[in-house]
């Protein structure tokens, strides 16, 4: 079965944002933002241990719990445990507002199982439907990131690839935000991934490198992606940052242009943004994320918006879309 066998809708909520992500929610925000996403159709939830530590996972569980566990999918991830110590002073960083628990980094298979049993535990079920490994990645680690790819091979992966295999989860892949570790496990013989949680790379604003190679690959093993991250950081939707740093001058010029084109079309910029993956064959589902129930009705009405073809023909026009990416309506 392919990844749009395995999720319930195109629409996700990725749930970084009840970690307290950058922005403090009460409880009370929290279970409403949630609130409101089922109640918009939303059926897959995304979250992760890192996000918050653990306090996404847990607030995600609280307010999904009155819920049959058949009527949605959920995925998390491995790779970034937590542990039971505490930082000595605030943390920093985008979750420095969440939990105060350190986060350690263990691909190993013992991990891997360790950190299933607590998200399960904090989300308050007995099954999840997909599990990614976490930022097995540069930008997460540096020069050491093959180090860590290593350790997941021999760990995660077969960890992951055991319990699809005896059916506990109905499939893994990695929850990334660089391609090249998409394309390393690609090329590998001993483990077959269902797909990839990429996050950022396959957008409206940037989606050049996942079209020179990887999706070719991962067409040819029959992998799939959902698209995390689709608004580039905030940047498309009037945000300032982008790859989770100031924009540039020359991003910020390229997001002018596109929302001039999308004025001159009648085109709401998140509608353009959560339509454009979702063209691609390959991506099953696109999950941005929301810390405010108003957030979740704006992205289910723009999935909802026709967009016009002369819309996107005008980007491509601009060499804002690359000739050979699918957008909707027109090859």
């Amino acid at each position: 079965m392919s990844f749009k066998d395995k999720i319930i809708g195109r629409l996700g909520f990725g749930t970084a944002p009840l970690g307290n992500m950058f922005r403090a929610l009460s409880d009370e925000e929290a279970a409403e933002t949630v609130e409101a996403a089922w109640q918009q159709g939303i059926r897959f939830f995304d979250t992760a241990p890192l996000y918050g530590a653990g306090l996404s996972e847990s607030r995600l569980g609280e307010a999904l719990a009155k819920y049959k566990r058949s009527e949605y999918t959920l995925s998390t991830k491995v790779g970034r445990p937590i542990s039971d110590e505490l930082h000595a002073a605030p943390r920093a960083g985008a979750f420095g507002l969440g939990n105060q628990n350190k986060m350690l980094t263990d691909y190993s298979a013992d991990a891997t199982m360790r950190s299933i049993e607590g998200s399960l535990e904090r989300l308050k079920t007995d099954r999840l439907d997909l599990v990614f490994v976490h930022d097995v990645a540069q930008d997460a680690h540096g020069d050491e990131w093959i180090e860590h790819f290593n350790i997941a091979r021999k760990g995660a992966f077969k960890a992951l690839s055991r319990l699809k295999e005896e059916g506990v989860i109905k499939g893994w892949g990695l929850g990334v935000n660089r391609v090249e570790p998409c394309e390393l496990l690609l090329d590998l013989d001993d483990v077959r991934p269902d797909g990839f949680l990429l996050a950022g790379r396959y957008t409206l604003l940037d989606h050049q490198q996942p079209l020179q190679r990887l999706l070719a690959k991962a067409r040819a093993k029959n992998a799939e992606f959902i698209a995390g991250g689709p608004y580039s950081s905030g940047v498309l939707v009037g945000g300032k940052h982008f790859e989770y740093s100031e924009a540039s001058p020359e991003i910020l010029e390229k997001v002018k242009v596109i929302h001039d084109i999308a004025r001159q079309y009648g085109v709401d910029v998140k509608a353009a943004a959560l339509q454009f993956p979702l063209a691609e064959p390959l991506f099953a589902a696109v999950i941005p994320g929301a810390s405010r129930p108003s957030r979740l009705i704006e992205d289910s009405k723009a999935m909802a918006e026709v967009i016009p073809q002369g819309f996107w023909q005008a980007l491509r026009n601009k060499g804002l879309i690359a000739p050979q990416a699918e957008t909707p309506n027109m090859g």
